[in-house]
């Protein structure tokens, strides 16, 4: 038979079954170089796709953001069908006000929202709403059940985390019904963040539900017990995503099982490790680039003495040419 050639009739017919698409278009479908509204932080779409892959987000489901951003994870849930919404504490974000981040745009467009986004990809009849809130105090009714949470918590390195700052006193002062307020943040440590969020998960999260989430960690502070963990879900994933030389994050999935959600012991995680991760990434963040300096101060160095060797002398310039030759008197 010659494999140039197409025979009119099969030799052989094979029927198999379909037992999946790669559907890989997708992550050039919904790219962030033609997304309408992106932010500092935005997600990877292939990453997003995998959160919401991991979730097991499927037609009508309800997922959740509470740190939503600029929506990123809820354009790749909303492709796989599921009604998406979030949440999340920083208003110029929310409301496409933030500062720009693509090069070359001054000012945001008058349309730029986390709505614009579905509705660029056909998904506005599953958009539900994004709300501002401070997840640190819940605003949501013990009755909701989700099917899955998908999210990237802040870690402070490129975002802030913050939350309301609570007072045991308030000021007296007369307010009017135009006064505007701004409630004073302060930080919000990543152990009380995670606590919040997996109890959050354990209460709202239907049984066999599933939480995805982000989880920064320095490469030589890694190991399994200083993950995040709660009596009633079961960690059935956890990969890693390389940042640099010294840090990385964890992609973690959980699974709702059944148990106690009122347990205030339920949550487990040390927190020495985890509370000074940002103080502790700049530290190793400078010893790094202190390392990389000296290496190139070294390799300037060789390549001096190189040039010295080869007989040539360094100008004005700074640069390093044979001398001219002197003309004859």
């Amino acid at each position: 038979m010659d494999p140039m050639q197409v025979p009119e009739e099969p030799h052989e017919v094979l029927f198999g079954r379909r037992v999946a698409e790669g559907k890989r278009d997708m992550i050039n479908e919904i790219s962030l170089k033609k997304r309408k509204f992106i932010g500092n932080t935005s997600m990877d779409p292939q990453l997003s796709l995998l959160m919401a892959n991991q979730a097991l987000v499927r037609d009508g489901d309800l997922v959740f953001d509470p740190f939503v951003g600029s929506g990123s994870l809820l354009v790749a849930a909303a492709k796989f069908g599921a009604y998406v919404f979030g949440a999340d504490i920083d208003y110029m974000i929310v409301h496409g006000k933030s500062k720009p981040t693509r090069v070359n745009q001054k000012v945001r467009e008058q349309d730029e929202s986390i709505y614009a986004n579905l509705k660029q990809y056909g998904c506005e009849k599953l958009f539900v709403d994004v709300l501002i809130a401070d997840f640190s105090r819940s605003i949501w009714s013990d009755n909701i059940v989700l099917d899955s949470i998908i999210t990237d918590p802040p870690y402070g390195i490129r975002e802030a985390t913050e939350r309301i700052e609570f007072k045991n006193y308030r000021k007296t002062t007369v307010m009017t019904e135009d006064a505007v307020h701004y409630p004073s943040t302060s930080p919000y440590k990543l152990c009380q963040m995670y606590k919040d969020l997996l109890q959050f998960s354990a209460r709202h999260l239907k049984l066999g539900g599933r939480l995805v989430c982000w989880f920064p960690v320095l490469k030589k502070d890694y190991n399994a017990n200083i993950l995040p963990r709660h009596k009633c879900l079961q960690l059935i994933a956890n990969s890693e995503q390389p940042l640099s030389g010294y840090s990385c994050r964890r992609l973690l999935t959980y699974e709702k099982i059944p148990g106690n959600v009122d347990d205030e012991d339920g949550f487990e995680m040390p927190s020495a490790v985890v509370e000074n991760y940002r103080q502790r990434y700049y530290t190793e963040l400078a010893v790094d680039n202190g390392t990389r300096k000296e290496r190139r101060l070294a390799m300037r160095e060789v390549i001096r003495k190189a040039a010295m060797e080869r007989g040539k002398q360094q100008q004005p310039d700074g640069k390093w040419r044979f001398p001219k030759e002197q003309p004859d008197a």
